[in-house]
């Protein structure tokens, strides 16, 4: 069986989109804060609910949205951080690993 270039072009657009449809929907499951990884930095959803007594130097205005490891925009809901991969942290979240955005 011969494969047409136009078949061909077809076939890799209609894969191209299924790829990134598939990427941008792993990319969108929000990080549990049950999740073993999330526990282990003691993340929370809402940095105004961390634990103050185990995290003593935790300020509220430390945020996921301002933290330099955060990948997303700081007007976004959520954004990915590389310590929770294919998961997304809220903006308004912290974790101990938290460490202030240069600039």
């Amino acid at each position: 069986m011969t494969t047409s270039r136009r078949q061909f072009m077809m076939t890799i657009a209609t894969t191209g989109a299924a790829l990134a449809a598939t990427g941008q929907a792993m990319a969108q499951a929000k990080l549990d804060e049950k999740d073993p990884q999330a526990v282990a930095l003691g993340y929370a959803a809402d940095t105004t609910k961390v634990d103050a007594k185990k995290y003593a130097k935790h300020d509220n205005a430390q945020q996921c949205g301002n933290c330099a490891l955060f990948q997303g925009k700081p007007a976004d809901a959520a954004g990915n951080c590389p310590l929770f991969a294919g998961k997304q942290v809220n903006t308004k979240g912290w974790c101990s690993a938290w460490a202030k955005k240069a600039g």
